[in-house]
């Protein structure tokens, strides 16, 4: 007797999205469709045929406030949304905006030619989108946290104007993964690339009249979908798959060049905006449920994007997480960079906690074990200020570590030149530590501290030594936007500046910067084009400029080329220490040996370290079992100074026990614009003589 052909499955609550039916369920097909949207009684989902018509079925389950229902057939490649049963349709549809399914894992822009008196409407579709794809032998680098080094990059303004990038290529994912790009990366010694948000974002309204767009993408509307305008023409013309497959394929050519991915994420807000705004997919869905609002029934805004997520529901929650697990599992990224995660850490309180269900979720999560957990530990909300108090598992962009070098550097320097005083080295010491006054209280080491000094929104490097006001007039807004407090130093011009000997200094303070980032413990990060000096001309707030002013220009003068020539050195350095250490160096306290001497060569004493005229200090690096590795003079004093290396009998009485003296080879010197020639070792307790201004590293 024939077994009866089974019985149409009934459909089911999770997963959330459209999933086509396999197995022995499976018709023709056929996907099951799942939305939550509690407050709507009853909701339909819409699709188009491949004939181009469009038909819609009625979702019959409803579980937990999740609409479900199998329907079909859909085939790959069709759009879809939903739109609540029984309601008037917004228009025709195909045309007219319904909502979006807050899973889909592609979405189509739909533009509607104008009529006679109307202008050209644009609207959004989700897409039927399921994807397969040749990883071949492709594994995720898996690098050490105290090996990373990270390279913050935006997709397109990295390889838009890069002169030995194909043409088609440039500004695109595969433009990112090409040869060229790679072995750049590779000669430079950065180890992880983080991109700036590659999801599917919009425009803010407001930009439109001026002629702008959101460069930066900070304005999600597909948290499952990749940016199809990253993708090249022909992707792009292919359709959502061949886009996915592009970036899919980004990602496997940086990993076997041994380069990890990290994105930048933005899960505090959507690009749904203020509550006045059309509703495009979480706002028809549940507006009361997805965003945080107050006794009022307003909007509660921790991000000055109009509309915070609610992490408090659990279902935002969810969202969140799948969002991720999706790109880890079916993307194979390394890691993420979550966009002011207090939003994603308030309580129904909207009060940050460092046990905040999503921070406890992520953390133990099977499919996100491995990854790197980034924060941007503020928002604009109370309290909004977290530094340090993330949990153990995720590391915090460190602005402390960010000012105190600024500081050190720019402000203090410029204060000095003008007859003032300057700071005292115990900041700059303690952020070169690890910043363990920040990090230590939860339970983290060094490795919690992703040190930076700058990032895409602010000055970049060569900005921060030649300007000292911001000049963001190009964005429209009066010069009002972006930071005023930039702790800069122009060198004495504004601007561009024919003086050599302002750029001379410009320059040196350039290697300054890079050397204190590139010595320190901890995770360092470079903001793309800084290692050869890119400029922004003084914008600090580039988030609207998809132009030349924020794409990186790939010079080849000498300047850039000494700039790039000390970057690669100093991650040279860093490399060749760290590989001398062991496996948990510095996570474990008893481990590191960072001793402070004067420039005499003496122990540092308690009111040196608060003494602002204390502005040149050695800094002593090792590890367990005393063994000494380098040598960090930090003199950022206006004076040439004679300094003494610390003597063996010193280094003996700090607990570093040597037979012999020790003998030091400098290998990088801040005051030089070339590099500087061999010179001959020095022995403990010999003196040298160290420039104005700058920093010199000997090796053992």
């Amino acid at each position: 007797m024939l077994n009866p052909a089974p019985s149409p499955r009934p459909s089911r609550e999770f997963p959330l999205g459209l999933h086509g039916i396999t197995g022995a369920w499976g018709r023709d097909a056929h996907a099951n469709a799942a939305v939550w949207a509690p407050a709507i009684p009853s909701i339909d989902v819409h699709w188009r045929r491949p004939d181009g018509t469009w038909t819609s079925e009625t979702l019959v389950g409803l579980d937990g406030g999740v609409h479900h229902g199998v329907v079909g057939p859909v085939s790959p490649g069709s759009l879809y949304a939903f739109w609540p049963t029984g309601t008037e349709l917004p228009g025709t549809v195909g045309e007219a905006q319904l909502l979006l399914d807050p899973y889909s894992r592609a979405i189509e822009v739909v533009d509607t030619p104008p009529g006679a008196d109307e202008p050209t409407s644009r609207s959004y579709y989700s897409v039927f989108l399921e994807h397969a794809f040749d990883w071949g032998t492709s594994e995720r680098p898996h690098t050490p946290w105290r090996d990373t080094v990270i390279y913050e990059a935006h997709v397109k303004g990295l390889t838009k104007l890069h002169p030995d990038i194909p043409t088609e290529l440039q500004g695109t994912y595969a433009g990112l993964g090409h040869p060229v790009m790679l072995d750049y990366l590779r000669d430079l010694g950065v180890t992880a690339v983080e991109l700036l948000p590659i999801h599917f974002h919009l425009d803010e309204p407001h930009l439109e009249p001026l002629g702008l767009g959101n460069y930066w993408g900070y304005n999600t509307l597909g948290f499952f979908s990749a940016h199809t305008d990253y993708a090249t023409a022909a992707a792009r013309a292919a359709g959502p798959a061949a886009v996915l497959d592009e970036f899919k394929g980004m990602v496997r050519a940086l990993h076997e060049a041994g380069l990890e991915v990290i994105l930048d994420v933005v899960y505090n807000h959507t690009a749904e905006g203020e509550q006045h705004r059309p509703a495009l997919c979480w706002r028809g869905l549940g507006d009361l449920d997805y965003y945080r609002h107050d006794h009022t029934g307003h909007y509660v805004d921790t991000t000055g994007c109009g509309n915070s997520l609610d992490f408090s529901q659990p279902r935002v929650v969810e969202f969140a997480l799948e969002s991720l697990r999706y790109w880890v599992e079916e993307c194979q990224v390394d890691g993420f960079r979550f966009d002011l995660a207090v939003t994603l850490s308030r309580d129904e309180r909207n009060t940050f906690t460092p046990r905040h269900p999503f921070l406890v979720a992520a953390g133990a999560s099977k499919a996100l074990r491995g990854t790197k957990l980034i924060t941007e530990p503020w928002d604009i909300g109370p309290d909004g200020w977290q530094t340090g108090r993330f949990p153990v598992g995720w590391a915090d962009w460190n602005d402390g570590f960010r000012d105190t070098v600024r500081d050190f550097w720019l402000r203090d320097i410029a204060s000095l030149t003008q007859g003032g005083t300057g700071s005292s080295p115990a900041r700059l010491a303690g952020c070169l530590a690890g910043s363990a006054n920040t990090f230590a209280h939860s339970g983290r080491s060094a490795l919690a501290s992703v040190n930076l000094v700058t990032a895409h929104d602010g000055f970049t490097l060569a900005d921060l030594t030649a300007y000292e006001r911001k000049h963001n007039e190009a964005n429209g807004e009066g010069n009002r936007d972006g930071h005023n407090d930039n702790r800069s130093y122009n060198h004495g011009a504004e601007g561009p500046t024919e003086d050599e000997g302002i750029l001379a200094a410009r320059e040196r303070t350039a290697r300054n910067i890079m050397a204190s980032l590139l010595i320190s413990l901890g995770v360092p990060m470079i903001t793309a084009g800084d290692e050869f000096g890119r400029t922004q001309a003084g914008n600090n707030n580039a988030y609207c400029q998809d132009n030349e002013l924020a794409w990186v220009h790939w010079p080849d003068d000498a300047a850039s080329r000494r700039l790039l020539g000390s970057t690669r050195t100093l991650l040279a350095i860093r490399r060749a220490f760290l590989a001398e250490q062991p496996p948990s160096f510095p996570s474990r306290g008893d481990q590191s040996t960072l001793l402070w001497f004067n420039a005499a060569g003496l122990p540092m004493t308690a009111q040196e370290w608060e003494d602002p005229r204390t502005r040149t200090v050695q800094l002593i690096l090792g590890s367990a079992g005393g063994t000494v590795n380098g040598l960090v003079v930090i003199n950022g004093s206006l004076e040439e100074t004679r300094i003494h290396l610390p003597s063996a009998w010193i280094l003996q009485q700090q607990g570093v026990e040597r037979e012999q003296p020790r003998a030091f080879r400098p290998v990088f010197d801040s005051a030089s614009r070339e590099p500087a020639p061999a010179r001959a070792r020095l022995r403990s307790g010999e003196a040298d003589t160290v420039a104005a201004d700058s920093v010199r590293i000997y090796r053992c």
